[in-house]
C-alpha cells in the first residue's frame, strides 16, 4: 500500500483568520440578542410599576372624594347646630344678652360680624 503524500495543514493563524469574522458576527448579534431582551424586561417591569401606580392613584382619587363628601356632611351648619344644642346644651343668647360696644376713637374699623346659622 502506497502512502499519499501528506496533505498541507493549515497553520493555527490561517483558521483564525477565517473564523475571527464569523465568530465576531456571532458575538455581537448575541450581544444585540441580550441587550435587547434585557431592555424588553425593563420596559414590561416599568408597565407593571406604572399600571400599580395608576390603580392605587384610582383609589386614592375615590378615597379622597369619599373624605369630601364626608368633610361636607360633617361640616353642614345644620347639624352643627344640632351638635351644639344637644350634646353641648348651648343656645343663642337671649335678646339685650348680647352688648355690642363702640370702637375707641382713632382704632381700625371693626371687622363685620359673621352670620351665624340662619340668622343674618
Amino acid at each position: 500500500m502506497k502512502r499519499s503524500p501528506p496533505s498541507a495543514r493549515p497553520s493555527l493563524g490561517a483558521v483564525l483568520r477565517q473564523l475571527l469574522p464569523g465568530a465576531v458576527i456571532a458575538g455581537l448579534l448575541a450581544a444585540v440578542g441580550i441587550l435587547h431582551v434585557a431592555a424588553r424586561a425593563v420596559v414590561v417591569d416599568a408597565g407593571y410599576a406604572l399600571s400599580q401606580l395608576e390603580s392605587e392613584s384610582r383609589a386614592l382619587t375615590l378615597d379622597n372624594d369619599r373624605l369630601r363628601l364626608e368633610l361636607a356632611t360633617l361640616k353642614r351648619s345644620g347639624r352643627l347646630e344640632k351638635l351644639a344644642r344637644e350634646t353641648l346644651g348651648l343656645a343663642p343668647p337671649a335678646p339685650g344678652a348680647v352688648t355690642v360696644l363702640a370702637p375707641p376713637p382713632g382704632s381700625a374699623p371693626a371687622p363685620r360680624p359673621l352670620a351665624v346659622a340662619g340668622r343674618p
